[in-house]
């Protein structure tokens, strides 16, 4: 039986990991990459998520050129304005105050560099809408602390999933890596377990 070329997952991210493991892949290998993420002047929110998994996998890949190499980017957007990973609880608030009542939008983009350096990519688009949140609800949701270091600044996941009112499109694609979209990508190019 013929060896299959390794997985590397380009992403830190243990909610990725969660997410592929519910699918039953395991990656080989894990190595983040680190980029500038700041948008290019005109570059649409859904442009930014598809450049940032690409360039993700790109630079992952120049290690591992007889692999298959995953990555993913998650942007939150209300309108074209991208919602940065948030920082500090005041981040969280200025998020939380900006889609209170009204919908937003999640783009992840997924890229994958088969061996020999093809690349395949997808973005996934998730439309939610929040409910209307009180002081009280985002002084409660400050005071857990979920929302630092997550895009948008909430975890959908957690508490934050009280909030959604309406969903179209991928649940796991919110919460960091489109599973279906995801598999597709792998057996497309492929990458077999």
């Amino acid at each position: 039986m013929a060896s299959r070329a390794p997985l590397i997952l380009a992403s830190a991210s243990p909610r990725r990991r969660d997410l592929l493991a519910q699918i039953g892949i395991v990656p080989d290998g894990i190595a983040a990459a680190d980029l500038d993420e700041s948008p290019k002047p005109s570059e649409t929110p859904r442009q930014l998520a598809q450049r940032l998994a690409a360039d993700k996998a790109r630079a992952v890949a120049a290690s591992y050129p007889d692999a298959f190499v995953l990555a993913a980017d998650t942007v939150v957007c209300v309108g074209r304005r991208v919602l940065d990973k948030a920082l500090t609880p005041d981040d969280v608030r200025t998020c939380l105050e900006l889609m209170s009542g009204r919908g937003h939008r999640v783009q992840t983009g997924i890229a994958l560099i088969a061996p020999g350096g093809r690349l395949s990519s997808r973005v996934v688009e998730t439309r939610l809408t929040f409910k209307v949140l009180t002081a009280a609800d985002i002084a409660a949701y400050l005071d857990c602390g979920e929302g630092i270091g997550k895009a948008g600044g909430y975890a959908l996941q957690g508490r934050a999933g009280a909030f959604v009112t309406n969903l179209v499109g991928s649940y796991t694609s919110v919460i960091g890596l489109p599973v279906y979209e995801t598999r597709c990508l792998l057996e497309g190019a492929g990458w077999a377990p």
